[in-house]
């Protein structure tokens, strides 16, 4: 298995602090090769993120949000890696109550949503990701597309979930 990764989490002295308005945020990049195994250390990096957020700075950031971010980053990894096959990088910021999560890839196409059929077995990602989310963004970008999503950290899910914002952005 080949993954490369780099994370790096910023500001370390006032993590606290970046709830407060004009307050650097606090984020981090993961950088995958798309090969096998990619997915899993996309999830492990998220619960990490998020984990390290919670325990180690104090940021709210409950069991539910957790469960989600990672289901939402292996939903988003999976499809960049079986449909634009190659590097993908995942960029992650607490800000405001939200965690986002932006997923890069090298394919354009956008992806689009399918209608629900019943008797369809699996491609039903998307269509998982729009509905535990508060916002989603799928926009091109010079070298493919970046699918940005936005999850409450709290328990309260009353975020509008699913609420779809096609080509703008959250």
């Amino acid at each position: 298995m080949n993954v490369s990764t780099t994370a790096r989490t910023t500001p370390a002295p006032r993590l606290r602090d970046s709830w407060a308005p004009g307050a650097a945020p606090v984020r981090t990049t993961v950088a995958l090769d798309g090969n096998a195994g990619c997915i899993a250390e996309a999830r492990r990096h998220a619960a990490g993120f998020l984990t390290r957020a919670r325990d180690g700075h104090g940021l709210p950031v409950s069991a539910r949000a957790l469960d989600l971010t990672q289901l939402v980053v292996s939903e988003l990894v999976t499809n960049a890696c079986k449909y634009a096959p190659g590097p993908v990088r995942v960029d992650m910021m607490i800000t405001g109550g939200l965690v986002e999560l932006s997923v890069s890839d090298g394919d354009p196409v956008l992806p689009v949503a399918r209608a629900a059929e019943p008797g369809r077995v699996g491609q039903h990602g998307l269509e998982i990701v729009m509905a535990v989310v508060c916002e989603f963004a799928a926009r091109r970008t010079l070298l493919g597309k970046r699918i940005t999503v936005r999850i409450s950290l709290d328990d309260d899910d009353s975020g509008a979930p699913g609420s779809l914002r096609p080509g703008g952005s959250p």
